[in-house]
């Protein structure tokens, strides 16, 4: 597995990795993560992976941690 980048964007840990002719496309966000998978062969240029870190998509990421740790902090309650 080959690191291709890793950097924050809002409070947001993002991990790309090329393995297995695939980008492996990662958020982590405190004890959740959201992990996605890309052929390389739908990538054009690496660069291309940072249109998942902006506009419309990054948005429903963010929006998906915010449910995931609603959904994490009522189970934790219900324990």
């Amino acid at each position: 597995m080959r690191v291709v980048k890793e950097f924050s964007k809002e409070e947001i840990r993002v991990s790309i990795f090329s393995w297995n002719n695939k980008y492996l496309i990662k958020f982590e966000l405190g004890p959740m993560e959201q992990t996605f998978k890309v052929s390389e062969m739908d990538v054009l240029d690496e660069e291309d992976l940072n249109s998942f870190c902006e506009g419309d998509f990054f948005e429903a990421v963010k929006l998906r941690f915010e449910e995931m740790g609603k959904n994490l902090r009522k189970q934790l309650e219900n324990l």
